[in-house]
C-alpha cells in the first residue's frame, strides 16, 4: 500500500458543547464503530479510532468497498448495522469475535454498512490540510453513484435544518449532531468539531461500584432500574468523579457494602456460566481484554439521578453522569417506566440520497 496517508490514522474528534453552533456544516452523529478506509487498488484497510485494524471483522464491506470506492483514496466514516428501521449497537459489537467461522456467518447473518463522511486523500493527493467545506465537496464527487451498503452521510449547512435532524433522527437510533467549522483542516487525534447529543435523566438504583484502578476508592457505580416484573436489572455505570469524591463516595457507601454478594439481586455475577446469556457488569468481554471487572455488592436502598443520552436496548448506551442523591425516592419506584422514548423515525430516510 502506498497512499498519501498511509495507516494507522486516528480520526478527528469533537467535543461536547450544549448547542448547535451556527455557521458550520452539519451532520448526524453515527452511533457505530469509527472507522477510516484506506484503499490501493486491491487492497483495503479498515482502521479503528485506536488506530488497530478492523478489516478481518468486516470481510463483507471489504467486497463492498472495493467495488464502490476510488481506486486510491482515504474515507472517514463509521461502521453501523441497520436493524429493521434504526441502527443496532448490541449486534455491532458481536461482529468483534475472534472466531473467523463465527465472523463469516456474522457478516452473512448481521452484515454492516459503511457511512462515510470526509475524504483525506483521493489519488496521489493528500487533504488533510484542505478546508472542511473543500473536502466534503471532494467526497461527494468520489462517492456518486454509491449505494447499499456504501453510503454518503447527509450534510448541510443549514443550522435549522441541524435542529430538525437533531430532534428527528435519535428515532432511528442517531447520537445527536456533529457540527464542523467550514474551513476546518483535518487533525487526527484532535478535537476540534463539535458533538450536541441529547441529554436526559432518570433516577437510578446504586447496587454497587467497582473499585478504581489507581486504589481503594470508587471506579464506578453499578446502577439499576426496576422491570415490569419486579426485577432489578443493570443498566450501566456512573463514573468520571474527581478523585476526592471518589474516597467521599467510599465512605457514603461504606454502610451498605456487603460482605458477599449472597442474597444480592445480581448474586448471579459471580457464576461465570451466567455471563454467556446476560450483560453484567462482572462478565469478561472482547473490549475490555484483561482488564479488573471485579466489583463490590451493596445493598440495594440508595437512589441517585443520573444524566443519559439515549439507551440501547434495556441500558444506557453510555456511561451515564452522575449528578445526586434521592433521599426522597425509594429504590422500587426506579422502573423503567421513568423513561422516555423518542419516537420512531425510518433510518432509510436519512440514508437516502439527496432527492432520492
Amino acid at each position: 500500500m502506498d497512499l498519501p496517508v498511509m495507516p494507522p490514522v486516528k480520526p478527528m474528534l469533537a467535543k461536547s458543547v450544549a448547542t448547535i453552533p451556527p455557521g458550520m456544516q452539519y451532520e448526524a452523529k453515527w452511533d457505530g464503530f469509527r472507522a477510516i478506509v484506506h484503499r490501493d487498488g486491491d487492497e483495503v484497510v479498515i482502521g479503528s479510532r485506536n488506530g488497530k485494524p478492523l478489516t478481518r471483522y468486516f470481510p463483507e464491506l471489504v467486497t463492498a468497498l472495493l467495488a464502490q470506492l476510488p481506486d486510491r483514496c482515504v474515507v472517514d466514516g463509521e461502521i453501523v448495522i441497520v436493524h429493521e428501521d434504526r441502527l443496532d449497537f448490541d449486534r455491532l459489537t458481536e461482529r468483534i469475535h475472534p472466531a473467523a467461522s463465527r465472523v463469516k456467518l456474522l457478516a452473512e447473518r448481521t452484515p454492516a454498512s459503511f457511512v462515510a463522511f470526509d475524504l483525506l486523500a483521493k489519488g496521489d493527493a493528500s487533504l488533510l490540510t484542505t478546508a472542511q467545506s473543500l473536502r466534503r465537496e471532494a467526497l461527494e464527487a468520489a462517492l456518486v453513484g454509491v449505494g447499499p451498503p456504501v453510503y454518503l452521510a447527509p450534510a448541510t449547512t443549514d443550522v435549522e435544518v441541524a435542529r430538525e435532524w437533531f430532534e428527528q433522527y435519535e428515532g432511528a437510533g442517531l447520537d445527536g449532531v456533529v457540527a464542523k467549522p467550514l474551513d476546518l483542516p483535518y487533525r487526527p487525534d484532535t478535537r476540534l468539531m463539535f458533538k450536541i447529543k441529547h441529554e436526559r435523566t432518570a433516577d437510578a438504583v446504586v447496587a454497587g461500584y467497582r473499585p478504581h484502578k489507581s486504589g481503594p476508592v470508587v471506579g464506578s457505580l453499578l446502577l439499576g432500574l426496576y422491570d415490569a416484573g419486579g426485577a432489578l436489572q443493570h443498566v450501566g455505570v456512573c463514573a468520571a468523579f474527581p478523585m476526592k469524591r471518589r474516597a467521599e463516595l467510599m465512605d457514603e457507601l461504606a454502610p451498605l457494602r456487603m460482605d458477599s454478594a449472597d442474597g444480592h439481586p445480581w448474586a448471579a455475577w459471580a457464576n461465570e456460566a451466567a455471563h454467556e446469556s446476560a450483560r453484567m457488569p462482572g462478565a469478561p468481554s472482547r473490549w475490555s481484554g484483561k482488564k479488573d471487572l471485579s466489583w463490590v455488592a451493596l445493598r440495594p436502598e440508595r437512589v441517585c439521578e443520573v444524566a443519559y443520552d439515549h439507551m440501547e436496548g434495556d441500558r444506557f448506551r453510555h456511561t451515564a453522569q452522575f449528578r445526586r442523591w434521592r433521599p426522597d425516592r425509594t429504590p422500587e419506584s426506579c422502573t423503567y417506566e421513568q423513561l422516555v422514548e423518542p419516537v420512531r423515525y425510518d433510518l432509510a430516510r436519512v440514508l437516502a440520497p439527496p432527492g432520492g
